[in-house]
């Protein structure tokens, strides 16, 4: 059995990724309220109850603002560096801290690399989990890549990570120069053409899929995400690119699979949904 990846959204309006096994839910960051929580992982026949844990990047609300929430309603553990777990007052009884690189190990044979990201007022980290000798990367809010990010995600099967803006949609956009300045600068986010070139140091011919997310409604769009960061990887990548909206799930990837399983080890699943 294969470890699933499936975005449940993403976006300035929370962040939530789903992995699961046939018998293991992990989540990824949990930006959403406990009702958005329920309804978004319904669509998947999962349970907030059958959550083996909650993994927090940051704590920005639209990242880790659900999971004390979690923690009181369903009494997820919630694994989160110190800091983290200070700014979002977790539940000493349910919460477990990691420094990063600390290897979290999980059922189901899946394991969690905390990997240290740059980003504004916060001790973020991306996740690079392994399962089945294959890995996937989950990488967002980072304004710049370092040696140690780019080591840890090369070659992963599956990425996805953040596509924020267009510089020019936000160069002529409405936002006031102080926010724009935030937005692109040191602590900020990743621009298109930025996300372009991080993939272009860290996909090879293992890399079989990505996933760009948390792309801006206001200064973003799919097809100029999609089109800048293929502009420069297109010469190396052959395999699936996606967009993850912030209304989703729409879609799972797949690591681990092999073809005896009965899914192509490149499978994409679409999810057939009504969001309420």
């Amino acid at each position: 059995m294969g470890l699933s990846i499936t975005h449940l959204g993403t976006g300035s309006r929370g962040n939530a990724t789903l992995l699961s096994t046939e018998s293991s839910h992990i989540l990824v960051d949990q930006g959403f309220s406990g009702v958005q929580l329920e309804k978004r992982l319904s669509l998947l026949d999962v349970s907030p109850n059958d959550l083996e844990a909650i993994v927090i990047t940051h704590h920005h609300g639209d990242h880790g603002g659900g999971a004390l929430i979690a923690q009181k309603r369903w009494g997820v553990p919630v694994y989160a560096n110190h800091r983290t777990s200070q700014e979002l007052g977790l539940l000493p009884e349910f919460t477990h801290h990691f420094e990063s690189l600390d290897v979290l190990q999980f059922s189901q044979g899946t394991s969690l690399l905390p990997v240290p990201v740059p980003h504004s007022g916060a001790d973020n980290v991306a996740f690079v989990a392994s399962h089945g000798g294959e890995r996937t990367a989950i990488i967002t809010d980072s304004w710049i890549w370092t040696d140690e990010l780019v080591h840890h995600v090369h070659g992963c099967q599956h990425i996805a990570v953040e596509a924020n803006y267009d510089s020019n949609r936000l160069l002529n956009g409405p936002y006031p120069r102080s926010l724009k300045d935030r937005i692109s600068g040191r602590g900020g986010h990743l621009s298109n053409a930025q996300t372009g070139q991080f993939l272009k140091q860290v996909c090879t011919d293992q890399t079989r899929s990505i996933t760009l997310t948390h792309l801006s409604e206001m200064n973003n769009a799919p097809h100029l995400a999609e089109s800048t960061v293929l502009f420069e990887i297109d010469e190396m990548f052959e395999g699936d690119i996606n967009i993850s909206a912030q209304d989703g799930p729409h879609f799972s990837h797949f690591i681990g699979r092999r073809d005896g399983d009965g899914f192509a080890t490149n499978a994409i699943q679409r999810i057939a949904r009504e969001l309420l």
